[in-house]
């Protein structure tokens, strides 16, 4: 199965990259072929049949909430560029996530850099550390709900 697999998603990306002629179609095919028997040797993976469930909860539910957070974020800082007076309350602050996949930590830190005023710094442990231009909670939990919470309740539902 896993055969199967790694050569499908090689194939899919080498059409997508090269194009649909009969001659692609040829060579992706045995490009792919040898490639396969190359990779699965070295890769360790598994099949996650949920996979089209998370990626439709992804694409339909994640990537929505992140893109209202990343308009509201840039509304934010233009608005603190263009004031007369620059209101920053620069800070860094630790923030615990319930994540437990490293994958699903790596998808919050990148959710949190890349909306405008915040920048990921470290992740130790369960912990984040992130640097924003205005710490407005007076604790750990505050600055959760407000830098966090958002993307961690649905990337909790995507990723282990």
């Amino acid at each position: 199965m896993k055969y199967l697999a790694t050569f499908i998603v090689l194939f899919v990306v080498y059409l997508f990259l090269a194009g649909f002629t009969v001659y692609e179609l040829i060579l992706g095919g045995i490009v792919s072929a040898a490639l396969t028997v190359i990779l699965v040797k070295y890769v360790n993976f598994s099949i996650d049949w949920q996979f089209p469930i998370k990626l439709v909860k992804f694409i339909f539910i994640y990537l929505p909430v992140f893109i209202w957070k990343l308009l509201l974020a840039n509304l934010d800082v233009a608005k603190r560029v263009l004031s007369p007076k620059i209101p920053l309350n620069p800070g860094i602050v630790k923030i615990k996530t319930n994540l437990q996949g490293d994958f699903g930590k790596l998808a919050l830190a990148n959710s949190i850099t890349l909306t405008p005023g915040t920048l990921s710094i470290d992740v130790e442990g369960d912990s984040l550390y992130i640097h924003t231009v205005d710490v407005k909670g007076k604790n750990e939990e505050e600055n959760r709900e407000r830098i966090s919470e958002p993307f961690e309740k649905i990337l909790g539902g995507i990723f282990k």
